[in-house]
């Protein structure tokens, strides 16, 4: 994602602020993958959440059960939301290619759907660096739509997006190729509750990092 990619994105979700939450709140899939995590956490863990948003469902349900959440989302909006709503999470309104990511720094990731306006080389390199965020043995928890698509003009409820993704199989393979183990994963329709949405497919993948 070059600086203008950057810009456009934090544009799009700036204007959608809170109805994206409303229009993924039935999202039981996104939950069941949150309780995947929850179940592979000890007491205080520390996870990143790619692409935070408004802060709900992920990093609330996190930061409820005692971890210590940071959430990154380029979108000013999004960040300014999440800090009201879960005051129990750290937030960064920064572009997450230039945090810096210590090696080992994190017991959990979670990238829901905060991939789709970088590029394909981005979402690669990106990968790569999360998984060595993690610490042996971590756990990360993606969710992508699958569509083997580069820079495609789009509509995203009412909001001009331009798209770059990977065809089911070609994700999982990144994804794998980034050094992470793919233990389990889901494939569903899912349609966002929004007059301007129609169904989408999702694939959400459940990973764990290298002992």
């Amino acid at each position: 994602m070059d600086e203008k990619r950057g810009s456009r994105a934090a544009a799009v979700f700036d204007a959608l602020g809170a109805d994206y939450e409303k229009a993924f709140a039935g999202s039981a899939a996104h939950r069941s993958s949150i309780e995947w995590l929850l179940g592979r956490l000890t007491p205080g863990s520390r996870v990143l959440d790619v692409g935070s948003g408004t802060g709900r469902p992920t990093a609330e349900t996190l930061a409820g059960a005692g971890h210590q959440v940071l959430g990154v989302d380029v979108s000013p909006v999004m960040v300014e939301l999440a800090t009201r709503q879960v005051p129990t999470a750290s937030f960064r309104c920064a572009d997450i290619r230039e945090v810096p990511l210590a090696d080992g720094s994190f017991d959990a990731v979670c990238v829901y759907f905060s991939l789709l306006q970088m590029t394909r080389d981005d979402q690669t390199r990106l990968l790569r660096r999360l998984a060595r965020a993690l610490k042996p043995g971590g756990s990360l928890a993606v969710a992508t739509v699958p569509l083997d698509v580069e820079d495609v003009q789009g509509v995203f409820m009412g909001q001009e997006v331009q798209v770059t993704s990977f065809a089911a199989e070609d994700f999982t393979a990144m994804v794998a190729g980034a050094g992470l183990t793919v233990e389990s994963e889901e494939s569903l329709l899912f349609t966002p509750s929004h007059p301007d949405a129609g169904p989408e497919p999702h694939l959400f993948l459940h990973c764990r990092a290298g002992a």
